[in-house]
C-alpha cells in the first residue's frame, strides 16, 4: 500500500514538473528575462519556440541585434508563423531607430518587409497589422511608408476587430492632421468597447494632445474607475503631464508607484519609467 502511495506520488510530481520553457516563460511573464536566458541558451536542442524566447527576452532587454537573429532562427524552423514574422520586424524597426544614418534604412525596409510578410501569413494577427500601419504612417515613402497603404490596411482590420478600425481610422485622422474627425473615432472605439481601459487611454493621451486638459482628465477618471490600481494608468498618465510639463509632482509619485508595482511583458519596463522620471526633473 505504501509503495502505491509512493509510486502515485512520483508519477503526480512528474505530471506537473514544468519543461524548461514553461519554466523560462514564467520567468519571462515576471519580466526575469536575463533568468529565463539561463535556462534556454544552454538547451542542446532548441525548438522554435525556444528560439522565438530567447529573442523575446533579448529584445526586452534592450538587445535588439541578438533578439534578430534568434527570431530569424526561429522562422527558419517555422517560416509560416506569423508572429515570429512580427517579432522580427519589431527587432529590426528598434534596431533602425538606433542605428547610423547608413544604416537605418536598410533595417527598416527589413522591418516593413517582416511586418508585411506576418499579416500576410495571418491576417487576423491585429498585432501585427497594428504594427504595420504605424509603420506606414511614420515611414517616409521611400522607405515604403505612406497615409494611402495605412488608408487600405485599414480595411483589413475592419474585417477582423471593427473596434480597433475605429482606433486606426483615428490614427491616420491624426496624421492627415484630421483633428476632429480622429477624436470622434477614437470616442466610438470607447463607446463600443466600454470596459476595455485601453480605448480610454488611447482617447485621454490624444486630447491631451489637443489641449484639452479637462476633457483628457475625465477620460483618465474614467478608465481608473475600471481599473483602480492599474499600473498602466500610473505610467500614461504621467508620461502624459510629463509631456504636457505640469502636475509634474502627481506624475513623479505615480512613476514611484509603477516602479513598486509587478510589472508584465506587456507593460513598460521599469528602465523606461526610471527615464521617464529622470526627465520630470529636466535630466
Amino acid at each position: 500500500m505504501r509503495l502505491a502511495v509512493l509510486l502515485a506520488l512520483f508519477l503526480s510530481s512528474l505530471a506537473i514538473a514544468q519543461t524548461p520553457l514553461e519554466e523560462a516563460l514564467n520567468l519571462y511573464n515576471r519580466t526575469q528575462y536575463e533568468e529565463a536566458l539561463k535556462i534556454l541558451l544552454p538547451l542542446k536542442v532548441k525548438s522554435a519556440p525556444v528560439y522565438e524566447l530567447i529573442g523575446k527576452s533579448y529584445f526586452m532587454s534592450g538587445d535588439f541585434k541578438r533578439a534578430s537573429q534568434y527570431f530569424e532562427k526561429a522562422i527558419q524552423l517555422e517560416p509560416g508563423n506569423s508572429s515570429y514574422h512580427n517579432w522580427l520586424g519589431k527587432a529590426y524597426g528598434r534596431r533602425a531607430e538606433m542605428a547610423n544614418i547608413l544604416a537605418a534604412p536598410g533595417l527598416a525596409s527589413k522591418a516593413r518587409k517582416s511586418f508585411e510578410k506576418a499579416v500576410e501569413l495571418d491576417p487576423r494577427n491585429l498585432e501585427a497589422t497594428n504594427d504595420l500601419l504605424e509603420y506606414y504612417l511614420e515611414a517616409p515613402g521611400f522607405l515604403g511608408g505612406g497615409i494611402d497603404k495605412a488608408a487600405a490596411l485599414s480595411g483589413k482590420i475592419r474585417e477582423v476587430d471593427p473596434i480597433e478600425y475605429h482606433w486606426a481610422q483615428a490614427k491616420i485622422a491624426e496624421k492627415r492632421k484630421e483633428f476632429h474627425t480622429a477624436e470622434l473615432q477614437l470616442r466610438r472605439a470607447a463607446e463600443l468597447a466600454p470596459q476595455q481601459i485601453g480605448r480610454l487611454l488611447d482617447l485621454a493621451k490624444f486630447l491631451a494632445r489637443q489641449g484639452k486638459v479637462q476633457e483628457s482628465e475625465a477620460a483618465f477618471a474614467a478608465a481608473e474607475k475600471l481599473a483602480p490600481g492599474s499600473p498602466k494608468i500610473m505610467f500614461e498618465k504621467a508620461s502624459t503631464y510629463i509631456r504636457l510639463k505640469h502636475n509634474l509632482e502627481t506624475a513623479r509619485r505615480l512613476l514611484q508607484q509603477y516602479l513598486r508595482c509587478d510589472l508584465t511583458p506587456d507593460l513598460p519596463s521599469k528602465a523606461e519609467a526610471e527615464k521617464l522620471l529622470k526627465a520630470s526633473y529636466g535630466g
